[in-house]
């Protein structure tokens, strides 16, 4: 097998017209080296693919680069020198084409191949241009150009999660997927709810959305206004990721605002209020009370759970939102919902940060409840 062919098969090229005449490794000015493969890439042209005459000469060369497949991690170009032709007849002039390439394109179809394969592998953007040795946004356009989504999943879940995540150019886009195994149904661009609405309704009818049991959503009051009227028969859920980040926000306003009422700002309780607040959040099985350590900004060694019991026995208050959260806490970790309704329902207003908590969960109890805590 000659040289020429060698290469060729090497990087999978199946073009009889090309020809390989050296290999060399070229320096970039950014440190980077590349190996070129130098080839040629002639045919003898029959007619004009402009006005059909076959009048044709050659007309000189076109040189370009296309980007080849990675061998070893390495950077692989092809400075391909195209024959051109010119037609006697009408004066216009075609260049020698290749399978190699779409026309007026740089990535061969290896390395888009390369792409997709190690995408279906679920690795990141940039360790799929690391290792093609591209950049990310040509990833990215080489995976939106080439995969394709179904204009609608042929069943329906029976538990739908809806969600929004931050996309391109700073908007808001909208995502729903199965409860159950996190596969996706549907990405929109954005989260109105017109666009939401309509694409349920013009994909699913109403036997299909009938058969839809519970959707798990975050706090956003927007879903609220259309989820009946989409899903008749499903219950809706909050996300317990939510109940539990609303739960710590009312922990952090009740820390804050009993720290304000501070005169003394060196105290210990203080401090320990004021720069251990991470202690607070700790589920209690998680704190250790025997084992000294020295805390940062009180400057003593004690246990994480004499820290805590310091600045709880100075504010009843603080207390006993410490003491809810800790229940809420528990109850999801532990998936005990009967537990988790029995501390919903027996709460009582303390004027305090979790009075604003416990009341919206009140009024999404059941939903909350019935969820696969």
């Amino acid at each position: 097998m000659s040289l020429t062919n060698s290469i060729l098969s090497l990087f999978e090229i199946t073009d009889p017209n090309l020809t390989v005449t050296e290999i060399t490794k070229e320096h970039y000015p950014n440190g980077q080296h590349v190996h070129v493969v130098h080839a040629i890439l002639s045919y003898q042209l029959l007619k004009c693919p402009h006005c059909g005459h076959k009048s044709l000469i050659k007309n000189g060369t076109h040189i370009g680069h296309l980007r080849l497949g990675t061998l070893s991690g390495g950077r692989y170009e092809m400075q391909l020198k195209r024959q051109r032709y010119q037609c006697k007849r009408c004066l216009k002039t075609c260049g020698a084409q290749t399978n190699l390439v779409k026309r007026n394109e740089t990535f061969t179809h290896n390395v888009k191949h390369q792409v997709i394969v190690l995408a279906r592998d679920m690795l990141t953007s940039k360790e799929i241009a690391k290792i093609c040795g591209i950049s990310p946004s040509s990833v990215q356009r080489i995976l939106n150009a080439n995969i394709h989504l179904a204009y609608r999943v042929k069943t329906l879940p029976q538990n739908l999660c809806f969600d929004e995540f931050r996309s391109c150019n700073h908007l808001m886009s909208f995502n729903c997927c199965d409860a159950v195994s996190h596969r996706r149904i549907v990405i929109l661009k954005d989260r109105l709810s017109k666009d939401i609405i309509d694409y349920f309704e013009a994909r699913y009818s109403v036997q299909e959305r009938m058969k839809v049991q519970t959707i798990t959503v975050d706090m956003n009051a927007e879903y609220a206004g259309f989820i009946h009227r989409l899903f008749p028969k499903a219950i809706t859920i909050i996300d317990r990721f939510h109940i539990i980040q609303l739960a710590g926000r009312a922990l952090d306003n009740e820390r804050t605002r009993v720290i304000h009422t501070f005169q003394d700002k060196h105290s210990r309780v203080y401090r320990i209020l004021k720069s251990q607040w991470r202690l607070f959040h700790l589920a209690e099985e998680k704190v250790n009370d025997t084992k000294l350590i020295y805390l940062r900004g009180i400057n003593e060694y004690m246990t994480q759970q004499n820290a805590i019991d310091l600045a709880l026995d100075e504010f009843p208050e603080f207390k006993t939102v410490y003491q809810t959260y800790q229940g809420i806490l528990t109850a999801i970790q532990q998936k005990d919902a009967v537990g988790f309704k029995t501390l919903i329902a027996n709460y009582k207003a303390a004027g305090n940060q979790m009075d604003i908590t416990i009341s919206t969960l009140i009024k999404n109890g059941p939903a909350v409840c019935q969820q696969r805590l």
